[in-house]
Order: C-alpha cells, then sequence, then structure tokens
C-alpha cells in the first residue's frame, strides 16, 4: 500500500493511529509529520512514543528542536529523535545543528515542520499530512520509500466512523 486515508473523529482515534505506527516502527524510519498549528502532529508523536514503551513526558521539541528517545524494537534499542523544526530560521541551522547525522540506519526521525528544513532535510521514508476536519482530523499517509511501503503494508488500522 502506497497510501492511506482515514478521518480521525477525536484524540483517542489520533492517539490509536499513533499506537499503530508505532507497532511498524523500524530502524531508519524517517516519519515527516505535515499540518498547520493544532493539526495533531505533536498528539500523534506523543501517543507513537507512549505505545512504543516510552514512560514519562514527551514534550514538544518546539524551542530545543530535537528530542531523543529510547524505545526497544524487536528486542533492540533504538533511538527515536522527535525535531520540530518550526522555529528554524533557516534550513542551514538544522546543518549546523548537525541533525543530519541523525537520519541513518539505526535511528528512527520524526520531523514536524520539514518544509522549514528544505532542501537539506533528508528526503522521509513516510509522510504524515493532518488536517483539521470538524471536531476530528483527516490523515494521510504516503509511502515514498521501499521502508515507507513496508510499514504502510503492515500498518493495521480501522478508525472510528
Amino acid at each position: 500500500m502506497q497510501h492511506f486515508t482515514a478521518h480521525l473523529p477525536d484524540e483517542h482515534a489520533t492517539a490509536a493511529l499513533g499506537a499503530a505506527l508505532a507497532r511498524v516502527l523500524a530502524p531508519g524510519l524517517s516519519i515527516h509529520l505535515h499540518g498547520d498549528l493544532g493539526a495533531g502532529k505533536t498528539a500523534l508523536t506523543r501517543a507513537l512514543l507512549h505505545a512504543a514503551g516510552h514512560v514519562g513526558k514527551v514534550k514538544s521539541p518546539t524551542y530545543t528542536l530535537a528530542e531523543p528517545y529510547r524505545i526497544a524494537l524487536d528486542g533492540r534499542t533504538v533511538e527515536l529523535i522527535h525535531f520540530d523544526l518550526y522555529r528554524m530560521s533557516s534550513p542551514e541551522e538544522f546543518l549546523d545543528a548537525g541533525f543530519r547525522e541523525d537520519f541513518n540506519a539505526d535511528k528512527i526521525c520524526i520531523v514536524e515542520w520539514p518544509e522549514k528544513g528544505d532542501p537539506v532535510l533528508p528526503p522521509p521514508d513516510l509522510n504524515v499530512i493532518l488536517s483539521v476536519a470538524g471536531d476530528g482530523r483527516d490523515v494521510e499517509l504516503q509511502a515514498l520509500s521501499d521502508l515507507g511501503l513496508l510499514c504502510l503494508d503492515r500498518l493495521t488500522f480501522a478508525p472510528i466512523p
């Protein structure tokens, strides 16, 4: 499957999608989250991290730009880095911070506001596009690599109508 769309009627459905995504994570995966302020990018990431086994707060990296977490995948500890590029004034800040090195086969990177890192931000395996729709959200997932295709093929999620 290269493409997936759903309506998420409430915060519980967003959390359920985050949990479903946590079950298909793989080392080397890069996920770009797109959407306006309040579209649910951080809420989705928070749910994903908690479902992946992180215990404790998941704070938005709006000011720090990146927050690292350690999760267990198939008995192996993997670093997942949550980026929020909203406050970056130029793509060079991304390079100057050394973030490009974090995009490798051993780590998982989730990036909010990826357009702020264009053109130096490595391409994603999955694009997640969130938009406010009434009281809920619409979501579109796009696989853009073999790893992204594998994740979407393994994704099991049935949104509540």
